[in-house]
Order: structure tokens, then sequence, then C-alpha cells
């Protein structure tokens, strides 16, 4: 079972998984999102996706021209899981509102052309300069 909560504990989520991918993503969204290098997520079915608290999205055009849809607690601000609108069958669970951090075990990095120098990880990670199917 994949769960987390928000810093407050105000908003909770479950999925029995399993994690369909794990990834971190460097793009310019994701970097100004979350205000870091940036953001670690895990991809989950949406069908079996739940979760309880108050929720606000943050809606933003992603690079497939999409919505990029954030869902972030509104009394604490924890960015928690995101929508996409390009992908509607998944969740994206920012992994660091994990439960159990071990639950994210990253294979990739993506858009590591618009990494910051600084962001570079030192795990032996499959490097995208884009998504890759855009490659």
């Amino acid at each position: 079972m994949i769960t987390g909560r928000c810093l407050c504990g105000a908003v909770r989520y479950e999925s029995p998984g399993p994690g369909l991918f794990s990834i971190v993503c460097h793009c310019r969204d994701c970097q100004r999102a979350s205000g870091s290098g940036g953001v670690p997520v895990l991809g989950v079915p949406r069908v079996s996706f739940a979760s309880v608290g108050p929720i606000k999205q943050v809606r933003t055009k992603g690079g497939s021209g999409h919505a990029a849809v954030r869902n972030i607690c509104i009394d604490c601000g924890s960015l928690l899981f995101g929508t996409p609108e390009s992908a509607p069958e998944l969740v994206t669970i920012y992994a660091g509102s994990l439960d159990d951090s071990a639950t994210f075990l990253p294979d990739a990095a993506l858009f590591v052309s618009q990494r910051p120098p600084w962001a570079a990880l030192a795990l032996p990670l499959a490097e995208h300069q884009r998504m890759p199917d855009d490659e």
C-alpha cells in the first residue's frame, strides 16, 4: 500500500499500487512549483488512488499543451500529487509526501536539459533531455 500525507496531516492519500514509474522531473514548471531543482514523482493508476482532506488544484499549462494540475493542501500548502490532463489515467505522487520514503526508487530523470548544474543527482539514472516519447 502506498500512503502519504501533507505536512499538517489534514490531507491523506493512498493507492494499493503498484507504482508504475519513479522519476525525477527537472522541467522549469516543476522547478518553480517546488522551489527546487526538480520534483521526484511516483506514478500510480488513478482508478485506485484516493485522497481525503481539503485540497486546492493549481492549474498551469504543461509542456504537452494540456493542463498540469497540482493538488496542494489548502491548510499548509504542501505539494501532494498531480493529476495531469495529458495522462488522465495517472496520478503523480510527489515523493516528499510519502509516508515511507523508501517507496520511491527513481530510475530516470526527465528534462535534464533544463536541470540546474547544482541539481545533478549522484544516482545512476537514465537521463532524458525531454519526455522519452519526444526524444
